[in-house]
């Protein structure tokens, strides 16, 4: 088993899950900057939609998709458990990943493709900048509920799950493109400063 993996929130996520799991997956590092990932042989045999991470299993195959691989991964590797040992603990961290993923990861990450990675996207996939600062400000608003729905101390409640490992790796990227974490938000500031003290953000950096 390795993993395909590049710079960015989406790899960041999965390796930040593996360092939490405590398992060591060979990297194969993906020039993405250079378009690695959009032509052969990458967009051949690892990933037909030129994406990032891909993990490669040792039959060749591979699972795309971040919350694809990390349920690979709880199923193959389930302590410490990152979803859950019961339906309703997976369940529950299934519907959190799922809020964070719409409401706040996928309009920021396209705020940024519109914008700050407009050259770096130009010619790989449709790009709408004039709906740049209105995706922004729609993971603004997905912050602003999550920080009025927060019970904490983690996401999901008691338990450090998938779903902080996902908001943590697109909160701090947003933090580098111009959509820093409103100081407004304590909850949330809080939570952060708490999942950056964890040995696996680190290690995922």
């Amino acid at each position: 088993m390795k993993l395909h993996t590049s710079i960015g929130p989406n790899p960041r996520t999965v390796k930040m899950f593996l360092a939490e799991k405590g398992l060591d997956v060979p990297f194969v590092k993906v020039d993405l900057m250079g378009g690695e990932n959009r032509r052969e042989p990458y967009n051949a045999t690892v990933n037909r939609a030129g994406q990032t991470p891909a993990l490669e299993l040792d039959d060749g195959s591979t699972v795309t998709e971040i919350t694809a691989i990390c349920e690979y991964l709880e199923e193959q590797h389930p302590n410490p458990p990152l979803i859950g040992t019961t339906a309703q603990e997976r369940a529950a961290t299934r519907m959190w990943t799922r809020r964070v993923d719409l409401k706040i990861c996928e309009p920021m990450a396209n705020g940024f493709r519109y914008a700050e990675g407009l050259q770096l996207f130009q010619g790989r996939m449709r790009l709408l900048p004039e709906a740049a600062d209105g995706l922004k400000a729609v993971a603004r608003d997905g912050l602003e509920w999550l920080e009025g729905e927060f019970k904490g101390p983690w996401i999901a409640g008691d338990r450090f799950t998938l779903a902080d490992v996902l908001l943590f790796a697109f909160v701090d990227f947003g933090g580098q493109v111009g959509q820093p974490l409103d100081p407004a938000f304590g909850k949330l500031t809080d939570w952060f400063e708490r999942v950056k003290a964890r040995p696996s953000a680190a290690a995922s950096a």
